[in-house]
């Protein structure tokens, strides 16, 4: 009998990488500590539950994570495919209802014969005789225990860094009346953000309030290290006065009702299908709840805004994957071993998804041919995430979405055609990689009528 492959980890490397093994005939043993054993961000038990937003980022073809999510489904993505069945309006980023898309999850996960749930917490690596494949896709958030057998493991300090989580309102509590629904520039359905428009005098009076808000603070033995991509509004604030209006609160591509652009807006996402809640999309905060709820009452038509949750701020751990992973994923002191998800240095619900894909396919083929399969190539989306985990430098290592700043460089390109470019190549040698090895791929993602580059690479 095959030995099953242990996965320990029901978030979305975990699960993702479970599919891929089960769906190619790998049986799988898929570990998940909650609800037995919860998290500090974790509200259920549910297998995928999205903690910090609910967008998995941009859906556009040419944007390197609109690129990612069509390799992805070329081998059969559960993840993107449960994401597009619980999408909502978010103009051109692939935004889910958490509730419809986790319960896709662990409806495909539950029901598949090749996998089983245990609802454990795992405290050491799992042994079984035979290959004894294990994947930890145990996150961020990873336990005390798992976290210290890996430091044994690893045998050095992890690195780590502070996420903050953006805060959620009820929207029947909302002021529609200083409200509009608008994307910028029209894009998506034309108006699937709720936009709340500040005049100049209301921007600075909101910048000072968020200066001088009172926040959490780290321990004294921690040094509050934040991810660059994911910035508490204080950060922000502190590094400028415009700083906030050139991200977060940036008003271009949008048009009150009376036709005047604002001078900032904070723009309202919808978390579920009816619109019951909505998000404040980048405004990841680590002021204390209370000085939350005085603060972003001072944003135009959150007067008496009820919230669903406040921001919050907990630490995200990963380990050196410079140092300690090879291409395949591999813990370089015990190859059985591999890590999938945030834990490597990867930053995102898509990426973390996709690392788990690359290591069920991975790991699906060895098990079929007795052989490591050539990594993706770097010049593909997912090949680029594994370059940026094994050829950063390890002194400076920091987590990394997916952009084409990863990708192997095209030289001699214009600005305008640098994306189109990429993405043609990213295409073609994806397909060829997969035709190489035998390993069955969907091409239309890749070269479907909607990809502005398919007449291109076909």
């Amino acid at each position: 009998m095959t030995s099953p492959v242990h996965v320990v980890g029901g978030g979305l490397s975990g699960t993702e990488c479970a599919w891929q093994l089960a769906e190619r005939g790998v049986p799988v043993v898929l570990h998940e500590m909650r609800p037995v054993r919860s998290t500090p961000a974790h509200k259920s038990g549910d297998l995928a539950e999205l903690v910090c937003s609910n967008s998995l980022r941009s859906d556009d073809p040419l944007h390197a994570a609109g690129l990612l999510k069509r390799e992805m489904e070329a081998f059969g993505s559960l993840v993107i495919s449960a994401a597009r069945a619980a999408a909502v309006p978010a103009g051109s980023a692939l935004a889910v209802d958490r509730e419809r898309f986790a319960a896709g999850i662990n409806a495909a996960i539950g029901s598949h014969p090749r996998i089983e749930l245990r609802r454990e917490e795992v405290t050491a690596i799992p042994e079984e005789e035979g290959s004894g494949d294990v994947v930890l896709g145990t996150g961020p958030l990873t336990s005390a225990a798992m976290a210290a057998r890996l430091q044994e493991l690893l045998g050095s300090d992890y690195l780590y860094f502070y996420d903050a989580i953006a805060p959620i309102v009820e929207g029947e509590s909302l002021d529609r009346t200083k409200l509009f629904w608008q994307s910028r520039y029209g894009k998506g359905e034309g108006a699937d953000y709720l936009n709340a428009p500040l005049d100049r005098e209301q921007y600075l009076a909101f910048h000072q309030a968020v200066l001088t808000a009172e926040v959490v603070a780290p321990h004294e033995f921690e040094q509050a290290v934040f991810f660059e991509g994911c910035l508490p509004i204080e950060e922000l604030a502190r590094r400028g006065l415009d700083t906030l209006r050139y991200g977060p609160m940036k008003p271009v591509g949008l048009r009150a009702p009376d036709g005047r652009r604002p001078w900032a807006v904070v723009q309202l996402r919808q978390e579920n299908l009816a619109k019951s809640q909505l998000n404040l999309v980048g405004f990841q905060s680590r002021m204390k709840w209370g000085e939350q709820q005085r603060v972003l009452a001072m944003i135009p038509g959150l007067e008496n805004a009820r919230f669903v949750r406040f921001g919050q701020i907990h630490r995200n751990t990963f380990v050196n994957s410079p140092v300690h992973l090879d291409r395949h994923y591999r813990v370089k002191a015990a190859p059985r071993v591999r890590l999938a998800g945030q834990i490597t240095g990867v930053e995102g619900y898509l990426e973390s998804a996709a690392t788990g894909l690359a290591i069920g396919l991975y790991l699906a083929f060895e098990r079929a041919r007795g052989r490591a399969p050539e990594p993706f190539p770097p010049t593909t989306a997912l090949g680029a995430l594994a370059r940026h985990l094994t050829e950063s430098d390890p002194r400076h290592f920091q987590p990394a979405n997916i952009n084409y700043g990863l990708f192997v460089e095209l030289d001699g390109l214009k600005k305008v055609d640098r994306r189109a470019a990429f993405a043609r190549r990213a295409h073609g040698e994806l397909l060829a990689w997969a035709e190489r090895h035998g390993v069955a791929a969907d091409p239309v993602p890749l070269l479907g009528a909607e990809s502005p580059v398919a007449a291109a690479i076909s």
